[in-house]
């Protein structure tokens, strides 16, 4: 009876080619499309995934200010998908010295940096290392329908991996 062996495949950083994949996040729930973008990111999608390179594909996310939490719908001036847990949701920041941390809520975040909400939700789903920053990089932020990257021809976002359930 011949054996059968079965090879795992490795890949190597050279062989990885990134594909780039455009999303449209308009109304779509922070948590839920950080967790379809950090697996794409991290290539968990792909077969040939590798836990120790990057295998991932390029994220352009546009309407990034759009996203909005899960909850009872609130008012606010200008966002359409504002909802009350954006009061309750805090993020912090702490400079290193004595007395140097700032506290901001999802509401002062979307007025000062709207993009770094998703951002933020990312970059907590990703690897803690060099890999994790490096995976990181490879998302591009738009706050508005149009983005620069056309020369590099993005495609669609798999829809199997868009959350359900979310526009």
């Amino acid at each position: 009876m011949p054996t059968i062996t079965q090879r795992t495949t490795m890949v190597t950083k050279e062989a990885a080619q990134p594909n780039w994949l455009v999303l449209d996040a308009e109304g779509m729930i922070v948590g839920r499309l950080a967790t379809a973008i950090a697996t794409v990111l991290m290539g968990k999608h792909k077969p040939d995934y590798t836990p120790h390179v990057d295998t991932g594909d390029v994220v352009v996310v546009l309407n990034a200010h759009l996203v909005r939490f899960s909850g009872a719908e609130g008012r606010h001036k200008w966002h359409p998908y504002y909802t009350n847990k954006m009061e309750q949701r805090t993020y912090e920041r702490y400079s290193g010295y004595p007395g140097g941390l700032k506290s901001f809520t999802a509401t002062q975040m979307l007025e000062m940096h709207p993009e770094m909400i998703l951002k933020e939700a990312v970059r907590r789903m990703l690897p803690k290392s060099k890999l994790g920053r490096h995976m990181l990089d490879k998302l591009k932020l738009v706050c508005g329908p149009e983005h620069q990257h056309q020369a590099q021809q993005p495609q669609a976002f798999p829809e199997h991996l868009i959350p359900r359930g979310t526009k």
